[in-house]
């Protein structure tokens, strides 16, 4: 996506909202991306909102069919190969997931999300050290994403890295917004209390 996009700044605020928000939210700024794709006339920005949709109401297949479509009128699109790769890991087909992050990291190098999901399936399928270097490359891009640190201690965790994990916890604490994401803030506090029990 480049800078003087005019979606760029909706996509980014979708994006905020699904990873800390609530789903209703979500499925608002996305209906209201489509209706703004719609009037501009941009076509791939429809099939790209139109994919968000389906993906929050669960339909990943209708979902994945609207990403194929803003890939081929836009094949550097990253963010839709990112949504498809997550929509492909719903439906438990891994591998191939893990080939639509890379094909939008080759498309979008600088797009910090397609990163951090990337490390976050690598986490999942116990490849630790591969997905530490994700998280770390989506730093890099994007160094106050609390979502990231959380994803980055897991890993850490799972590695053995205990005083790693407990740093990368305490900077997710210290990214969060004051008064926003409670729940996810006191799972995080819950966390450093169980590793520094542990040290």
């Amino acid at each position: 996506m480049k800078k003087s996009d005019p979606f760029l700044g909706l996509r980014l605020e979708l994006d905020d909202s699904i990873t800390y928000g609530v789903k209703k939210d979500s499925l608002v700024l996305a209906h209201q991306g489509l209706r703004l794709a719609k009037k501009k006339k941009k076509a791939g920005e429809a099939e790209y909102f139109q994919g968000q949709i389906q993906m929050l109401k669960g339909n990943f297949v209708t979902a994945i069919e609207h990403f194929d479509r803003a890939i081929s009128i836009n094949p550097n699109d990253g963010a839709s190969f990112n949504d498809r790769a997550l929509c492909m890991v719903e439906l438990g087909i891994l591998d191939k997931a893990l080939y639509f992050f890379d094909m939008g990291i080759r498309v979008e190098p600088d797009f910090a999300t397609i990163h951090h999901n990337k490390g976050w399936l690598l986490n999942n399928l116990g490849r630790y050290r591969e997905s530490i270097e994700c998280f770390k490359k989506a730093l890099l891009l994007e160094p106050k994403r609390p979502v990231t640190y959380d994803n980055l201690a897991d890993a850490l965790y799972n590695l053995g890295d205990i005083p790693g994990a407990l740093a990368a916890y305490k900077k997710v604490l210290e990214l969060l917004r004051p008064g926003f994401c409670r729940s996810i803030r006191k799972q995080i506090k819950e966390k450093i209390k169980e590793i520094e029990g542990k040290i």
